[in-house]
């Protein structure tokens, strides 16, 4: 019976999870698997790869073979290197203690550069919401800023016209004042009063 050892998919729409399984060639993708070795996230950044090294290297010991994605996860986890290693002991190139050697660099290595790549994401990530704050506080500031100005507008225009009502009732209540008879209507007044006192004088004579 042939067996690979492939991706099983789960997960919702748009957010897929997968084991890693090791199954009958000829089953569905879904369909029944052998064991389960792993699991696989490419959700996170990055992405989380669990896979059992020692129940996976048996099955490739015993022939199984490994899709292309699953000898890329595998090979990041160090497996196909362990099993390539063992190898290599059965046939006498190199001793366990060898073999474990290497596997051990390679894995600190690994590490550094994953750990590298997370410190990367994280400062990345800090600085986006730096931006994003320092962008938000702008547009925050701006609106301070442009409401203040228009409070500032709206009271000018009410004192202005808080004085113009003012200026206006002040010259409702001040008095009009007479004019002064002019010469004319004076001596049209008194011009009467002299002919009657003439006349009177006509008479006595």
């Amino acid at each position: 019976m042939p067996v690979k050892i492939r991706l099983q998919r789960h997960g919702k729409k748009g957010k897929p999870f997968y084991w890693v399984v090791a199954a009958d060639a000829r089953a569905k993708r879904d369909g029944r698997y052998l064991e389960k070795l792993g699991t696989y996230n490419p959700n996170t950044n990055p992405a989380t790869v669990d896979i059992n090294e020692e129940n996976t290297v048996n099955w490739l010991e015993k022939g199984a073979q490994p899709t292309d994605t699953a000898r890329t996860l595998m090979s990041y986890k160090g497996i196909m290197l362990r099993h390539h290693l063992n190898g290599g002991v059965r046939k006498g190139a190199l001793t366990q203690e060898e073999a474990d050697k290497k596997l051990a660099a390679w894995l600190e290595e690994k590490d550094a550069k994953i750990q590298a790549k997370k410190e990367g994401l994280t400062k990345e990530e800090t600085d986006a919401r730096a931006k994003r704050f320092a962008a938000e506080k702008a547009v925050s500031d701006k609106r301070l800023a442009d409401a203040a100005a228009a409070e500032a507008d709206a009271d000018a225009t009410i004192a202005e016209e808080a004085a113009a009502a003012e200026t206006a009732s002040v010259e409702e209540e001040a008095p009009v004042e007479e004019e002064a008879p002019t010469e004319e209507v004076l001596a049209k007044d008194e011009a009467p009063i002299a002919s009657k006192e003439e006349a009177k004088e006509e008479k006595k004579e």
